[in-house]
């Protein structure tokens, strides 16, 4: 008798390609489970919202600052991070961070140290990154997504410093929101002539090849200069947006500024 082969559908029914390293991060990803534990999932991505959305309610209108976590304390870029919180909090604004190490927390200390606010969204990761020591007050969260949106949702500008795959995919979903209308009119500025001028060149060609539009970019600025950085920020802010005062907390809901 002539053994058959088992069709490509019946064999992806019957396995399921698993990571030899698992978390609770990398659980989330991994493919179809049983229904009890997508439900946990469910449960667990909505208590991640709800403890964001919670501690970040009255931390007022926001710049976030996206960069690296990588650049030591003496570094330029941490020097110019520094600057720039400080900048952002001449505006009256909040600097909100990733709530790491690095440039985030220059950015953070800027503000921090200027006698403004000061806080941060931080990711758990399997390497643990600690939030840094300026922050009034943060948040800790599990999934990437949640803490994505969570940086974006109280702001009304954002400064991209220099960083990695995290800091390109920030900066990235963001232009995303801005081209599809998702958010309007936001200022986009990118710290950091010598390192982001070559992705603004690139962008260029992706105009010629029809992939965006020149509208796109009309948000962004490319500067090393500080001050122009906080003239961009206050301008599109100025004309297309109206702060509205922080409401109280309410004690009976256990609320805390």
């Amino acid at each position: 008798m002539i053994p058959t082969e088992t069709p490509p559908q019946a064999r992806s029914d019957q396995h399921r390609i698993r990571p030899l390293v698992t978390n609770a991060l990398t659980q989330a990803f991994d493919g179809p489970k049983d229904r009890r534990s997508e439900l946990r999932f469910i449960v667990q991505v909505g208590w991640q919202f709800l403890k964001g959305l919670r501690t970040l309610h009255f931390v007022g209108p926001c710049v976030t600052v996206f960069g690296s976590a990588r650049f030591p304390e003496d570094h330029p870029y941490y020097k110019l991070a520094r600057q720039v919180g400080r900048a952002i909090r001449d505006l009256g604004f909040t600097v909100m961070t990733g709530g790491g190490p690095g440039l985030m927390e220059a950015a953070n200390r800027g503000a921090y140290e200027a006698g403004g606010r000061s806080v941060g969204c931080n990711i758990r990761l399997p390497f643990e990154q600690r939030p840094n020591p300026y922050l009034h007050t943060g948040v800790t969260i599990d999934f990437f997504f949640v803490r994505k949106v969570l940086l974006l949702k109280y702001s009304y500008a954002f400064v991209v410093m220099p960083g990695g795959w995290g800091t390109m995919d920030e900066l990235f979903e963001t232009l995303t929101l801005v081209q599809t209308g998702v958010i309007h009119r936001f200022p986009v500025v990118l710290m950091g002539r010598d390192y982001y001028q070559p992705l603004l060149e690139y962008m260029q060609t992706m105009i010629q090849a029809g992939t965006i539009s020149q509208n796109d970019l009309q948000y962004v600025c490319l500067t090393d200069d500080v001050a122009e950085a906080q003239r961009h920020i206050q301008t599109y802010v100025q004309q297309n947006y109206k702060v509205v005062k922080r409401r109280k907390p309410l004690w009976w809901l256990l609320e805390r500024v």
